[in-house]
């Protein structure tokens, strides 16, 4: 006598993912009480992110649009299209999440309505506390006439795209700015692009980071969440021995500015290679170093994950070369001391001030 049939697998993502989100669970909201359909054509999903519609809506030609590489690979695992950037225009149905940002939210409304056929429709939602009403105004802006509902602490609004009531001078304001853009900062001018973390200044904690790397650091370096590259043109800055600097960031919106700073911080260095990646830290790094920085990040979206810097904390001590050192900054109050004890022969605190730690680690423990 054989057993029931094993239930099929149904693992989200990584572990140290978030598992709820109410914004997505309002997207789908209407779908399932038949208010709208899903059609038999491909389905444009700006912003998506793996959870349950995962299952709930296998047949769909997904056709889905994913930044942060962690979530983008997690749909990859269902044989779900994801890419980092897709410009395919003429759908009849675009679904979208937008970030908390305003720009980069005005942007991705902008780029969704582009994106769909005249007499198509653009979903959009988000969480009552990163933009709701204003995401309902933003959209009713770029269409005319907009439906909404309101769901897990949540708004889903939905418009039909027509020529007639688009606004196309707001289209292609508003599609502008996603473009990368040069910002000034005290006695910094650096490319960026709005939505990055401090995407339009130096973050205290980077800043303090910065403060404190020596001038003797020298070899291959790695910048572990690099963003738009601070922490890497700073040792470049400082370092004059650095001969290998590369960036590690899993959201590639960031790459292109990365890229650019990159390019400048090294164009006066013959001694010098440099390259920019889109990497899940949380995997592993390529090769070995002998200079990991990293300001940790220890959040997603607005879930608080301190495992992921606890994650790229043990890369960072696998990848390290035996005489190498581990520069780090932190919020005071995460607990990273005990696994850093647990990974390294030797800590050191450096300094703290104004609510962040500056730490090195030496002697990794293999």
């Amino acid at each position: 006598m054989t057993g029931p049939a094993p239930l099929p697998d149904r693992t989200i993502a990584p572990s140290w993912l978030p598992t709820e989100d109410a914004a997505q669970d309002a997207l789908f909201w209407p779908f399932r009480q038949g208010l709208l359909a899903l059609p038999d054509a491909p389905v444009l999903f700006l912003g998506a992110r793996p959870g349950e519609w995962m299952f709930t809506h296998p047949p769909v030609d997904w056709r889905c649009e994913q930044s942060f590489l962690p979530f983008a690979q997690a749909l990859r695992d269902r044989h779900i299209r994801a890419d980092a950037r897709l410009d395919d225009v003429g759908f009849s149905l675009t679904l979208g999440l937008p970030p908390r940002q305003r720009e980069e939210s005005r942007a991705l409304l902008a780029r969704a309505v582009l994106a769909t056929r005249d007499g198509g429709r653009v979903v959009f939602a988000a969480t009552n506390a990163e933009g709701a009403r204003s995401l309902e105004s933003d959209l009713r802006a770029l269409v005319g006439t907009v439906q909404s509902q309101s769901k897990y602490k949540s708004r889903v609004v939905w418009g039909e795209v027509t020529a007639a009531q688009c606004d196309r001078s707001l289209l292609t304001e508003w599609a502008a700015f996603d473009a990368p853009c040069e910002v000034t900062h005290g006695d910094m001018r650096f490319w960026t692009r709005p939505g990055l973390f401090a995407w339009d200044r130096v973050d205290p904690a980077s800043a303090l980071l910065a403060e404190h790397l020596p001038a003797s650091l020298s070899g291959a370096v790695a910048d572990l969440g690099a963003g738009w590259g601070y922490l890497s043109l700073q040792v470049l800055q400082r370092c004059p021995d650095i001969t290998v600097a590369d960036l590690f960031e899993a959201n590639a919106r960031a790459l292109e500015p990365a890229q650019r700073n990159l390019d400048l911080a090294l164009s006066g260095r013959s001694n010098t290679i440099g390259t920019v990646h889109w990497h899940d830290v949380t995997c592993g790094l390529p090769q070995s170093y002998d200079i990991i920085l990293s300001n940790p990040p220890f959040h997603v979206g607005r879930a608080d994950l301190p495992q992921l810097g606890r994650a790229f904390l043990r890369v960072a001590a696998e990848a390290l070369n035996p005489h190498g050192q581990v520069w780090l900054v932190a919020n005071r109050h995460l607990p990273y001391e005990s696994l850093l004890a647990e990974c390294f022969g030797q800590v050191d605190h450096i300094t703290a001030r104004d609510g962040y730690k500056v730490i090195r680690a030496r002697e990794p423990k293999r």
